[in-house]
C-alpha cells in the first residue's frame, strides 16, 4: 500500500479509511489498555498519533502488534497501517487506530535524541541525527520553501536564472581571502622548498617552485566568493538575471556573519535606475517574509516560542511597513548626533558599521 506523508494526513478527513504511514518514533506511551505512539516523518513539524486499544476485540493482529511494541523505542523507524479517525485529544484533529505495525529499524538503547532540549553544540557532535530534531528539521523545511520562493519571485518578474562557476581564476571582490583549488602536490612542492632552502636558496624566490602552468587550469584557481562578475556579463545580454548558489569565503573570523560556505542570491539588472534597485529589493524582502509567515507557519511558531520570542511580530511588522530611504549624507548627519553611543564614531566617508545600521533601523526609524 502506498504510504502517505504525515502533513497530508493531518489535514485530511477522518473518514475511517485505511492509510499507511512511515516515519520515526518520537515517543511511545504504554498504559494497561492503551498504547500511544507519536510518529514523525519530517514532512511537517507535527507528528501523527498511532493508538492501540487492547480491549478492542476486532483487532486480529494483536499478537503481532504486541511483539512489535517490544522492539519500539524513541528513534525507531516504523511502518504502520490503520484507520484514520477523529481524535478526542486536544491539539490534534485526527489519529490512526493501529491495524498493523512493522519495525523497519530498531533504535539502540543509547540513542542520543530524547524528549528534551539539546544544545546546538551537542547536535554538531551527532550530525547524522540532528535533522531529526525540531529545530534543524524546521530550518530545513523553511530553507527549502524559501529557495523555491526566491526562484518564484524572480521568475515572475522576467529574470533569467543562470549558474555562475564555482571554480574561477578571478577574484570578484579583490579581498584575496579565497580557497585555492589545485591538482598540484603542495606537500611535495613544500618539501622541495625546504631542501632548496637548506642549499642556500633565496627564500624570496621560493614562490617560483609553484609552476601553475602545470596545474589543471594552467593558472591559479580558487573557489568563487561571488557570481557577480558573471551576472553582470549575462545582464548585458539578457537584461535581468540572477544567480543563486554556493559561494566560499576563507575569512578566519568566527562570527555568525562569516561562513566558509553559504548560498548567495545575486540579481543584476540592465537599464535599472537606483530607485528601481531599491523598489525590487524592498519587494523581494517582503515577498520572502510573507511566504515564510504563511507557508511555514508551524515552523515559524516553533521559532517564535522556542528560539526567539516575538519573531513573528517583528517579521510581520517589517513585511507590512514601508522601508525608509535615506541618503548616506543624511544618515551620517543623524549618526553624528549620537556618536557618544557608538564604539566606532561616525563621520562622512566612513563605512557604516553594524551598530550604525542597527541604530538607524531600530532607533531612528
Amino acid at each position: 500500500m502506498k504510504t502517505q506523508l504525515i502533513k497530508d494526513l493531518l489535514v485530511s478527513e477522518p473518514d475511517g479509511r485505511t492509510v499507511t504511514v512511515c516515519g520515526w518514533v518520537r515517543t511511545m506511551r504504554d498504559s494497561k489498555n492503551l498504547c500511544f505512539i507519536q510518529v514523525n516523518d519530517g514532512s511537517c513539524f507535527a507528528s501523527v498519533q498511532l493508538t492501540f486499544d487492547r480491549n478492542n476485540p476486532g483487532n486480529a493482529n494483536s499478537n503481532d502488534i504486541e511483539a512489535a511494541f517490544k522492539k519500539i523505542s524513541t528513534g525507531a523507524s516504523v511502518k504502520a497501517t490503520g484507520a484514520i479517525i477523529p481524535s478526542p485529544a486536544s491539539g490534534q484533529a485526527i489519529e490512526i487506530t493501529l491495524q498493523t505495525i512493522e519495525v523497519l529499524g530498531e533504535s539502540p538503547s543509547d540513542y542520543p535524541l530524547q524528549k528534551k532540549g539539546h544544545s546546538v553544540e551537542f547536535l554538531r557532535e551527532i550530525a547524522h541525527l540532528r535533522p531529526r530534531t525540531n529545530m534543524i528539521g524546521a530550518v530545513a523545511r523553511m530553507r527549502s520553501q524559501l529557495a523555491f520562493a526566491v526562484h518564484t519571485f524572480f521568475q515572475e518578474r522576467g529574470f533569467q536564472y543562470f549558474n555562475a562557476p564555482l571554480i574561477t581564476c578571478s577574484d570578484c571582490e579583490g579581498a584575496g581571502e579565497m580557497f585555492q583549488v589545485t591538482t598540484l602536490d603542495l606537500k611535495r612542492i613544500a618539501e622541495e622548498g625546504v631542501k632548496a632552502g637548506a642549499k642556500g636558496m633565496d627564500v624570496s624566490k621560493a614562490g617560483n617552485l609553484v609552476d601553475y602552468s602545470k596545474d589543471f587550469f594552467g593558472k591559479a584557481a580558487n573557489l568563487t566568493v561571488s557570481g557577480q562578475l558573471e551576472a553582470e556579463t549575462y545582464a548585458t545580454a539578457l537584461s535581468r538575471v540572477y544567480t543563486f548558489g554556493p559561494t566560499f569565503r576563507a575569512e578566519n573570523s568566527n562570527t555568525p556573519r562569516h561562513l566558509a560556505e553559504f548560498w548567495m542570491i545575486e540579481p543584476e539588472m540592465a537599464f535599472f535606475e537606483l530607485e528601481d534597485d531599491m523598489d525590487i529589493a524592498e519587494e523581494f524582502v517582503k515577498y520572502l517574509l510573507n511566504w515564510a509567515l504563511t507557508k511555514c507557519r508551524e515552523d515559524m511558531e516553533f521559532f517564535d516560542s522556542r528560539i526567539q520570542k516575538g519573531l513573528i511580530e517583528t517579521l510581520t511588522h517589517v513585511a507590512n511597513s514601508d522601508f525608509v530611504r535615506i541618503s548616506y549624507t543624511d544618515a551620517i548627519k543623524e549618526l553624528e548626533k549620537n556618536n557618544d553611543k557608538f564604539e566606532f564614531k561616525a563621520y562622512w566617508g566612513c563605512d557604516l558599521q553594524t551598530e550604525h545600521e542597527r541604530y538607524l533601523t531600530e532607533q531612528t526609524f
